[in-house]
């Protein structure tokens, strides 16, 4: 099979500048806080994947399919509707943390939510750690 490159590539856009650029006031103030707590709970730097989605760390894949790549480890995006967490291996086993993290919807590996006032951030911290550490364990992973 051909090696497709993904959509998604790091760029070299700041996400400081980024997040700066956010319209939205409260989105813009949610992403300056979780721009430095990402780097705080994952250990890695922030790096802007694509227009929009500020990443922490790299991991590769190959699939069965012989398709393969790097994506980012966790991360976000502060979008117009809301802001989206990206949790990497999905929420298996998460249900106990998810019931405690406050009101949210769950997409595969996407955690969307209103604002950073509807959520405990200590449950979030458990459950980007949680997807970091499987992460780690499953698959090579490195800083981007």
């Amino acid at each position: 099979m051909a090696k497709n490159e993904n959509k998604t590539q790091p760029t070299d856009v700041s996400p400081a500048d980024f997040i700066a650029s956010v319209e939205h006031d409260r989105r813009r103030e949610d992403a300056k806080v979780l721009l430095k707590w990402f780097e705080d709970v994952t250990g890695y730097a922030p790096k802007m994947w694509g227009p929009s989605l500020i990443g922490y760390g790299r991991y590769h894949y190959k699939y069965d399919s012989g398709r393969e790549g790097d994506m980012l480890v966790t991360g976000f995006s502060p979008r117009k509707a809301n802001l989206v967490m990206y949790i990497m291996p999905g929420y298996r086993d998460m249900g106990e943390k998810l019931a405690r993290l406050g009101k949210h919807k769950l997409g595969k590996s996407c955690l969307y939510i209103n604002k950073l006032a509807d959520i405990d951030m200590d449950v979030l911290r458990e459950i980007v750690e949680d997807g970091v550490a499987y992460m780690k364990a499953n698959y090579q992973t490195w800083d981007a």
